[in-house]
């Protein structure tokens, strides 16, 4: 039975990865990339749509689960009445094609066991054809696709094309390993390699990544946990960065905002190496850049809100009807159609984040120089049009008030590169635009009867992404208007958690931006957005409170999705959102300023426009 969101962990090999539930099912995996077709779609439909369960016979969630220390390798334990059994997942950092190793250990007495494999190819469409090839190994293919299922012990399998399973017992000490590894169909299977020096590789790999952290602050084990699970949505090859490992998992149970996130957002992707910049993180954010020039290589004006792992443009977005979706939430989504919008934020977020690369020294060569200078000539042109912005509304483009203020961002980053590099030739007319947006906002954005930033042009809805403005350096710390929109963000406030967006004085009307049917939970980011706010006004213990509310909703091994539903208590979105483990990140940086120089672009000393005054070296300091 497919479980609740907060229900699953998560195993990656920085390719792709696979939820494990409570049960010890997998019920979703795709293979061989993030944005592949599933092999394991249960999570949307159930069983018959392919999932691996192992788990002692008819047992149902284990009784406890964790993470081995500062790395991806789940251990998940079952205590019966005949005696405790333990069982490791993992998925090995790739050295050739995707493998998930399951291994089950006796700890105590003895366990009655079952594995039930049932392999779907295409998004839970196909079931294979299926052959025992030995007493050990179990091979599917059906069409492109093909795997194979192999063990260290003789068991007595059951083979049909729909289901491979088995019963077998282990006694403490005693141990079975499984392993299957997909692989073209047309390429010849091959065995892998002995499973405990797999298992060992794998905790290596992984605690010496975390041991590189930055961070010395409280919460040190929950900022870990949530830079391990940022890096494993991280695609090695080419270093782009998925938004989540899912597709369809919904905003609202039996509403229909379920959209495909295995793809790599700029807007996300930025988020999250400024994140992992100032932990440490430099080689991740040298392998995004050179993703960027790659992706977006071509006109300024055919800038994607959107790629592939691999930079690639059509992401068309299909509707799968043979899968009745999560908890019956309809339409089942494949690709995003976001992929088309306009969202001119998106130009300020990447120049942001590049100038965050060069302050951490990260070298920036010719080619990025000409990408800096496209989308600034494209600005000029349009950053007076409407947009779909942050949120990717699918009603009307309006003025946002957050693209607005992005822009401006761009040409306040473009100009400081420019300063940097020595490149002063269209400074001039960087600093014109910067100052024409910042008067346009201000005289446009502005509401002065409620005293706060409006989501867009003649709107009176709050937006939370106005919550932003303290880290972008838009306006002084102590300007009025920024206390005044903290302020009204308390009407987004909703059982303790902050909505992205409502109309004046009625949250129930919270969806009326863009149409959609179905109400959603409260925005995870936006309550850890909320909270950096309190914490750079004065108001830390209050920013603290929220933090740890945050914190709370964390499920048992330390994963958020998108929003969380305060009522039913449900986690809701896709899982894990790359977006709340940046957020969780940056509130801990926030909230306990640990500063890091250069590293970890966390300095002071704004002057009244934004700017900063202090410089290290010959690299300007960046307001974040």
């Amino acid at each position: 039975m497919v479980g609740r969101i907060e229900d699953y962990a998560l195993i990656g090999d920085l390719e792709t990865a696979a939820l494990v539930g409570e049960d010890g099912a997998i019920d979703w995996m795709c293979v061989p990339r993030f944005d592949s077709p599933a092999c394991f779609a249960a999570l949307l439909g159930d069983e018959d749509h392919g999932c691996w369960r192992i788990a002692p016979a008819g047992a149902g969630a284990c009784n406890r689960r964790s993470y081995l220390p500062d790395t991806l390798v789940l251990e998940s334990v079952w205590e019966t009445t005949g005696g405790t059994v333990r069982v490791t997942d993992l998925m090995p950092p790739r050295g050739g094609c995707p493998q998930v190793v399951r291994r089950v250990e006796g700890v105590s007495g003895r366990v009655a066991m079952r594995t039930d494999l049932r392999l779907r190819f295409d998004n839970g469409r196909i079931v294979p054809w299926t052959r025992t090839v030995d007493g050990r190994s179990v091979a599917a293919v059906a069409g492109p696709d093909s795997a194979v299922l192999r063990t260290d012990a003789a068991l007595d399998m059951s083979v049909t094309n729909s289901r491979t399973s088995a019963d077998f017992s282990v006694a403490a000490g005693e141990r079975v390993t499984f392993v299957l590894r997909w692989n073209p169909s047309h390429v010849p299977a091959t065995a892998g390699p002995d499973t405990e020096r797999l298992l060992a590789g794998t905790v290596e790999f992984w605690r010496d990544w975390a041991g590189k952290c930055l961070y010395q602050g409280p919460w040190r084990d929950v900022v870990v946990r949530s830079l391990i699970t940022l890096k494993a949505l991280t695609y090695e090859p080419t270093g782009g960065i998925v938004a989540a490992v899912t597709s369809s998992l919904p905003e609202c149970l039996g509403g229909e905002r379920n959209w495909d996130y295995r793809f790599c957002w700029l807007r996300d992707s930025t988020f999250t190496l400024s994140c992992l910049l100032r932990s440490g993180y430099r080689e991740e954010a040298v392998a995004w850049k050179d993703w960027l020039v790659r992706a977006v290589a071509g006109e300024p004006s055919d800038l994607q809100p959107l790629y592939g792992v691999a930079g690639q443009r059509r992401l068309v977005e299909t509707v799968a009807p043979w899968l009745p979706g999560y908890e019956g939430s309809v339409p089942v989504r494949f690709g995003n159609a976001a992929v088309g919008q306009l969202q001119l934020d998106v130009y300020g977020e990447v120049l942001n984040t590049v100038y965050s690369a060069l302050r951490a020294g990260v070298a920036i060569d010719i080619q990025v120089w000409r990408l800096i200078a496209s989308f600034m000539e494209y600005l000029e042109k349009h950053w007076r049009e409407p947009d779909a912005g942050l949120w990717e509304v699918r009603g009307p483009q309006r003025h946002f008030v957050h693209s607005k203020i992005m822009s401006w961002v761009a040409a306040d980053r473009a100009l400081r590169m420019a300063r940097v590099a020595g490149l002063r030739g269209s400074a001039e007319r960087w600093r014109a635009m910067r100052q024409e947006i910042r008067s346009d906002v201000l005289r446009h954005g502005w509401d002065e009867e409620q005293g706060c930033f409006v989501q867009y042009y003649g709107s009176r809805r709050i937006d939370a992404s106005a919550l932003l403005l303290p880290r972008l350096g838009f306006l002084p710390p102590g300007d009025r208007r920024l206390h005044g929109t903290l302020e009204a963000a308390r009407r987004l406030g909703h059982h303790g958690f902050l909505r992205r967006y409502a109309d004046t004085g009625d949250a129930d009307r919270v969806h009326a931006v863009d149409g959609l049917y179905g109400d959603e939970g409260t925005f995870l980011a936006c309550s850890l957005w909320f909270a950096d706010c309190l914490a750079v006004t004065g108001h830390r213990d209050e920013g603290r409170e929220m933090f740890e509310r945050v914190l709370d909703v964390r499920n048992d091994v330390g994963l958020l999705s998108e929003e969380w539903d305060p009522v039913s208590r449900r986690q809701l979105g896709n899982l894990p959102q790359a977006f709340s483990h940046v957020a969780l990140v940056n509130t801990a940086f926030a909230l306990h300023g640990t500063r890091t120089g250069s590293r970890s672009g966390n300095g002071d000393g704004r002057h009244a426009d934004g700017s900063r005054a202090a410089r290290s070296g010959s690299r300007a300091w960046v307001a974040r």
